[in-house]
């Protein structure tokens, strides 16, 4: 790779020479074991509870600042141009966590007892801490093994990211900002459908599709292998088109996001109707697979609108990504008690329902552009910023829908500057 003061980069295939790979390989192994030891919970349960009259509570693990602090590492070392590759790929070792925890839960709980689950995956989450604390630094002016091209490389590319914030936070920035609502909207709908499948699934592939423990184990680890594989085409086809120039930075969260909860909410209420195993499995694959392409929206778009408080924004928006975690499996027992097929097609019309009115949310108010508070201008000079721009309120109604879709797609402005 050449570097921008003309200099090659370690080549690639001495990948761990190049500490940033190094901090993405082990941000993947790390996704992988938060959402393993979250996943074998579910599996472990159908085993403790099958053939057996009492409900066991899911104790689950506690992971919540693990997502906000990886938003302030990537904010520190990736280059944008490299962004979104290196975000997807570090994000997806939580897919592949999912995959290999519900295939190897379901095997251990057959042939050793579910309390080999537990054994296992904690074993391997305590030597990734090791290797995490040993190699990982705050960001690469703290590195002492990085090459120095790499280091000039990565400071030069991520520019005026400060190390520190000074001062306050603008909380009531945060919460007046619709692109902030939209990732939090965002946010929120793509978890309610992961969580819905991740605690449900192994339940409605046994005792709703009939297929026996190990089964069920494996069919629900399908649509997450999907994911893991389509999330590195995602951010690589995201950082394409933005350092060709093709669309721009907020065209492409909007086509990636909204494009995905599109096809997501068509797949779930194909599920809905279909309800033949081999068509559940299918519709679902696809569904969680086509979510790869959201990660590459709104999941990164936190740094695009505030690098300096990306890790503080994340937080939020992970926030309200748990309340799906907490209200689906709920009202999920409530609608299922009899896990029928008719039961289960109202879990697949909500599940729907918010992927459509989440996509329409996002692609209304998400930007990629970076906000006017994250520059350190103060609500005056912000107030003068938004009167240079023409004001919705004045438009006619004609004006009005033609700035909305304006807004909502981006393509037209945006294709106007290109021409010139």
């Amino acid at each position: 790779m050449i570097l921008r003061d003309g200099m090659t980069e370690v080549p690639l295939w001495k990948f761990w020479r190049r500490r940033r790979f190094v901090v993405t390989l082990l941000a993947f192994l790390g996704f992988f074991n938060v959402l393993a030891l979250r996943v074998n919970v579910s599996v472990a349960i159908v085993a403790m509870t099958e053939n057996k009259s009492r409900v066991l509570d899911n104790d689950t693990v506690v992971y919540g600042v693990s997502y906000p602090a990886m938003h302030d590492v990537w904010g520190r070392w990736t280059p944008p141009g490299e962004r979104n590759r290196l975000a997807t790929l570090g994000y997806s070792g939580s897919y592949v966590g999912t995959v290999v925890a519900m295939t190897a839960s379901g095997f251990l709980a057959a042939r050793a007892g579910w309390p080999a689950i537990f054994y296992v995956f904690g074993a391997v989450g305590m030597l990734w801490f090791l290797a995490w604390a040993l190699l990982v630094r705050r960001g690469p002016e703290f590195d002492s093994r990085i090459d120095p091209r790499e280091c000039k490389y990565i400071s030069e590319a991520v520019g005026d990211h400060p190390n520190t914030q000074v001062g306050p936070y603008p909380w009531g920035r945060f919460l007046t900002s619709m692109p902030v609502w939209a990732i939090i909207v965002a946010n929120f709908t793509e978890n309610w459908g992961f969580y819905t499948l991740l605690t449900q699934l192994p339940i409605f592939m046994k005792d709703t599709m009939d297929f026996d423990l190990e089964q069920a184990g494996l069919l629900s680890a399908l649509p997450y292998l999907v994911v893991a594989a389509s999330m590195q085409g995602a951010g690589h086809v995201a950082d394409w088109l933005l350092n060709r120039g093709l669309l721009s930075t907020t065209q492409v969260r909007k086509v990636f996001c909204c494009g995905a909860f599109l096809g997501q909410s068509a797949f779930m209420l194909a599920t809905a109707f279909l309800m033949t195993p081999a068509a559940a499995v299918a519709c679902l694959t696809l569904a969680v697979g086509i979510g790869a392409f959201a990660m590459a929206g709104f999941f990164v778009n936190h740094l695009d609108l505030a690098p300096q408080y990306a890790s503080i924004l994340m937080g939020m928006a992970n926030t309200a990504g748990t309340i799906p975690g907490i209200i689906s499996p709920i009202l999920t027992g409530y609608i299922v008690p009899n896990r029928t097929k008719d039961e289960w097609r109202v879990v697949f019309f909500i599940s729907s329902t918010i992927y459509f009115c989440g996509s329409i949310f996002y692609g209304i108010f998400a930007s990629g552009e970076r906000q006017p508070w994250a520059n350190g201008t103060t609500p005056k000079e912000d107030v003068e910023l938004q009167q240079k721009q023409p004001s919705i309120k004045k438009m006619s109604f004609r004006r009005q829908i033609g700035h909305i879709v304006d807004t909502a797609c981006g393509v037209k402005k945006y294709a106007i500057e290109r021409n010139g």
